[in-house]
């Protein structure tokens, strides 16, 4: 009994003295960029290596309403979600980014969720451009006829106490 109550008690203890202020972590605002959707156009993909399809989406345009957290320190992240229309896993698809303003380029899979940017907000909108490309595996697309591979990636913005 007492070799079981002696790590209890250790978690307990940290528990209780641990800081009670805690990151905060809420989806942003995006409501009045251009586009946020993406949908493929495979006409303007090309193949690259032996199985892999390059398809450019262009420039997307994104503005985050970041009123709310003004003054404070904060990251900000690319959510691509898990689920995408038209593909059959998640290891099918890698979405590829670069950034034309403050936030930084990145790649990342359905599912994942990546630091774009840090530092304390300074406005209540940040905008930003990203150039993006999508690197498909054909053999993972599960497209009935007339449908179109699409997908809505959004931002979490994560303040720190």
């Amino acid at each position: 009994m007492r070799r079981l109550a002696w790590p209890l008690l250790c978690m307990a203890l940290a528990w209780a003295t641990a800081p009670a202020a805690h990151a905060e972590v809420a989806r942003l605002d995006d409501s009045a960029s251009p586009r946020s959707q993406v949908r493929s156009d495979f006409a303007r993909a090309r193949v690259v290596g032996e199985r892999l399809l390059e398809l450019p989406m262009g420039r997307i345009e994104y503005r985050l309403a970041t009123a709310p957290h003004v003054g404070r320190t904060a990251r900000i992240f690319y959510v691509i979600p898990a689920l995408v229309t038209g593909l059959r896993s998640p290891a099918g698809m890698q979405v590829q980014w670069r950034g034309n303003g403050v936030f930084a380029g990145g790649t990342g899979r359905p599912g994942d969720r990546v630091q774009v940017w840090n530092g304390v907000v300074r406005t209540p909108w940040m905008a930003e451009v990203f150039d993006l490309t999508l690197h498909i595996d054909p053999a993972e697309l599960r497209l009935t006829r007339g449908s179109a591979l699409s997908f809505e990636s959004y931002f979490e913005i994560e303040t720190l106490p």
